[in-house]
């Protein structure tokens, strides 16, 4: 049975982020690294359930957690993702707009 995450419990949401380490690390084993990106991504996506996205404001930036020469500035909330724009470390702002599940949100940026 197939359910949406936003319909697990947080304990369920751990026992299936520690799944999907389980299955990324095997296929990190066997040399499929297309299959550990898909199950990287899932698992931040299960993550970001697990945390408040209202911990999260518009028009501020945070660190990316995963990307550490770029940080992210917001332009909304929408469920646990965060919509904006990607940041350089020459503070220059990429035109197009993408969807990033809050999870890869780190520290938030102070000038």
């Amino acid at each position: 049975m197939n359910y949406r995450y936003s319909d697990y419990s947080v304990e369920e949401l751990y026992k299936e982020i520690g799944k999907l380490k389980e299955k990324a690390q095997k296929a990190e084993q066997l040399g499929n690294i297309s299959e550990v990106q898909i199950n990287e991504r899932k698992m931040q996506v299960a993550l970001a359930y697990t945390m408040n996205p209202d911990d999260f404001g518009s028009n501020e930036e945070y660190e990316l957690k995963m990307d550490p020469g770029f940080t992210f500035k917001i332009n909304y909330i929408n469920g646990v993702f965060a919509w904006g724009h990607r940041v350089n470390l020459l503070k220059e702002v990429y035109e197009k707009e993408e969807a990033i599940p809050i999870s890869l949100l780190g520290k938030k940026v102070t000038d």
